[in-house]
């Protein structure tokens, strides 16, 4: 019943008992701002284009009215939600099952590197919800015998920007022109829009100090989640093993790890076994991790509205949080951009240079380990990639993690 009053609203346009309960059950305070807008719209059976800023509930917005529609006219392959990355198609996978457990809602997520056979069984059995990237998707429509989205009743593009940005516009463009009919645009804040709790700083470093600064900013932190974004999958991994030999609990997540690797990152980070995940831009978009305290732009985005992204990870659902960007002598107009999009001028993060310094020696000799490894297990890790035994790649750095010591650089307990 308490749920019903917090809920009162969803109730009254038509969302059922059992999704208001469920909505409970998730600790979900109150319908978002974007969920009183389009919910009810998507309850009359309108199309619609939602907009609205980073951690405020746009998985609920369009699984709620679906899971409701499902439960009205029970169907195999009911709805498709298409993802620009695999970790996002898992989440949301989960966003559905979680709503849907009490009324037996079946999902399949669809995504590139996991077996295609074992997804063509899954589509065999019609599950209710497909969630999918596009290029596994339109794989098996072109190859899974029987399989087809002619009964489908409903399709989410999210994130459909970067969607739109990849090289499936020609496959998606088929979809929307079957698919959508008169879009209502539903909009609760401006396109390049940061929360009002994001606290948002710069630091202006020549970029051979980059990872001395970096080690100064996690500790004088210690005790906060990060989430630290680096422009390549080579520098991800690189950083990573840097911080690990310096004792910090940090793990990677970028596109040249296996499926099995990622989801194995994403799932130590966001159970706290592990208080720093370095990650591309693979991260950036829609994961919904609610611990992360602070975002550091290691290397600033080329694309200024992939800032909005990253630092959208931090100070998500009403909660604060801390976004600091690296600026070095070669990011300068990329970090204008960055800022005029924004519509603000950043303040510089507090540091004590002389501070910093001090640990130039000891980071010095982490990157040389760091160099070390990648060295001595980057081809092994290629050829090895989906057999290898390890539990992530960064902790494959097997003899090197405790040689550095010193200082606050002691090894810390993931929180």
């Amino acid at each position: 019943m308490y749920a019903l009053l917090k809920y009162g609203f969803l109730n009254s346009k038509g969302v059922t008992d059992v999704l208001c309960e469920a909505c409970d059950q998730l600790g979900w305070a109150k319908p978002t701002k974007i969920q009183i807008e389009a919910i009810p719209l998507a309850l009359q059976g309108r199309d619609i284009i939602g907009l609205a800023e980073t951690g405020s509930g746009k998985t609920g917005a369009f699984a709620l009215p679906i899971l409701n529609a499902l439960l009205e006219t029970p169907q195999r392959l009911f709805a498709l939600v298409l993802t620009p990355t695999r970790e996002l198609a898992f989440q949301i996978s989960e966003q559905f099952e979680a709503l849907g457990s009490s009324i037996g809602v079946q999902c399949a997520v669809i995504v590139g590197g996991i077996d295609s056979m074992s997804q063509s069984l899954a589509l065999a059995k019609k599950p209710h919800i497909v969630i999918a990237t596009p290029g596994r998707l339109i794989d098996h429509l072109e190859n899974t015998k029987g399989f087809n989205l002619r009964a489908l009743k409903y399709l989410v593009m999210d994130e459909a920007d970067r969607i739109l940005n990849m090289d499936f516009e020609t496959e998606v463009q088929k979809l929307q022109r079957a698919a959508l009919k008169n879009p209502v645009k539903c909009a609760v804040s401006s396109k390049y829009q940061t929360v009002e709790k994001l606290q948002q700083y710069y630091l202006f470093i020549p970029s051979k100090f980059k990872d001395t600064y970096l080690v100064y900013i996690l500790n004088e932190l210690a005790g906060n989640s990060f989430m630290i974004f680096c422009s390549t999958c080579n520098n991800t991994q690189r950083t990573a093993l840097l911080l690990r030999n310096l004792g910090f609990t940090a793990i990677p997540l970028h596109g040249q790890m296996s499926q099995s690797k990622r989801l194995g990152s994403l799932n130590k980070f966001k159970a706290k076994a592990r208080s720093i995940l370095l990650a591309t831009d693979v991260a950036s978009r829609g994961l919904d991790i609610p611990h992360v305290d602070v975002v550091v732009n290691f290397d600033i985005p080329t694309h200024s509205k992939d800032y909005i992204h990253r630092v959208g990870r931090t100070a998500r659902a009403g909660r604060s949080g801390k976004a600091i960007t690296f600026v070095t002598q070669y990011d300068v107009e990329l970090f204008q951009r960055i800022e005029h999009l924004i519509g603000k001028k950043l303040p510089v993060f507090p540091t004590q240079d002389e501070e910093v310094m001090m640990l130039t020696e000891r980071v010095n000799e982490a990157q040389r380990f760091a160099r070390m490894e990648l060295r001595e297990h980057g081809e092994k890790k290629k050829r090895k990639r989906e057999d290898a035994g390890d539990d992530d790649d960064a902790e494959g750095a097997m003899g090197v993690r405790n040689k550095v010591a010193g200082g606050k650089m002691k090894k810390r307990k993931g929180r």
